[in-house]
């Protein structure tokens, strides 16, 4: 297993960089959207949606694709709607509702409801990854590695040192010597990039929160996993498991990094809202 993973990762990650810093954007996009719809697909077959085998993914695809196909009048509409309102819903979801979730561990049987909680958790995530890619590609790569790094050194540090269940009803492996490895090793990281970048010591704040995010997200994915008696999203993947089980850090951490970039468009938007309640 931990082979197939390595040599896995020996080839997708080099065809990954390749299309970050090379690819135009809206290839960017695109490829980006085909990797949600296929996360879209598993999470119609994980939570047996009707239809969803195709449905879903294909309405999952044409959203994106939507958004793509419009030139200049609808990148007005994706930056101020789309974007706006999509990054904030995922914002919200993962900061309120999700605790209370992984806290009750409660199953949703209603298939409307998980539909639009996969599109919640999925069309944010593509939004993330084409909008901090518009901004810098070393941006994007910065974040991701956090989370990479984040999920290597869990895995590692669990495996050599766990003796501490962190969530034994929900993902029986995760344990608090893995946690406290991710962090370590992501403090690492952002003092590495403060040295490298010449910034304050407050980025490895930051990342310590993008770790946070990123095992909510791993813990939200086995939870649905578990309520679907399945131990891989997918079989994609060789060693990895499906695309959802990769991308499961990243579908909770890169929209809320994105929020915080964004913070311009939502400031006026709070402000508004105070005053017409402070009324």
């Amino acid at each position: 297993m931990l082979k197939a993973r390595i040599l896995t990762s020996l080839v997708l990650v080099p065809l990954f960089l390749a299309a970050l810093f090379y690819l135009p954007e809206m290839y960017w996009a695109l490829l980006m959207l085909v990797i949600i719809t296929l996360g879209a697909w598993e999470w119609a077959n994980m939570n047996r949606l009707s239809g969803g085998n195709l449905a879903y993914p294909i309405v999952t695809f044409a959203i994106g694709a939507l958004a793509i196909a419009v030139t200049d009048t609808s990148y007005v509409f994706i930056q101020q709607h789309l974007l706006f309102w999509g990054l904030l819903a995922s914002a919200i979801f993962w900061t309120f509702f999700v605790p209370i979730w992984l806290s009750g561990r409660f199953r949703i049987r209603n298939r409307f409801g998980m539909a639009v909680i996969g599109w919640v958790i999925l069309i944010p995530t593509w939004l993330a990854l084409v909008s901090l890619h518009g901004i810098h590609p070393k941006l994007l790569l910065a974040i991701l590695a956090a989370v990479w790094i984040a999920d290597s050194a869990a895995y590692f540090a669990g495996k050599r040192f766990g003796r501490h269940k962190l969530a034994p009803k929900i993902s029986p492996g995760k344990t608090w010597e893995g946690v406290l490895g991710a962090w370590l090793a992501v403090g690492l990281y952002g003092l590495i990039l403060c040295k490298v970048l010449g910034t304050t010591a407050w980025i490895v704040l930051g990342l310590w929160g993008i770790t946070i995010l990123s095992i909510m997200g791993d813990l939200l994915e086995s939870l649905i996993k578990r309520h679907a008696e399945v131990k891989d999203s997918g079989r994609l993947l060789p060693g990895h498991g499906g695309v959802l089980d990769r991308i499961d850090g990243l579908t909770s951490s890169l929209p809320l990094a994105a929020v915080f970039f964004y913070l311009p468009l939502y400031l006026p938007y709070a402000y508004s809202l105070w005053a017409s309640i402070s009324k």
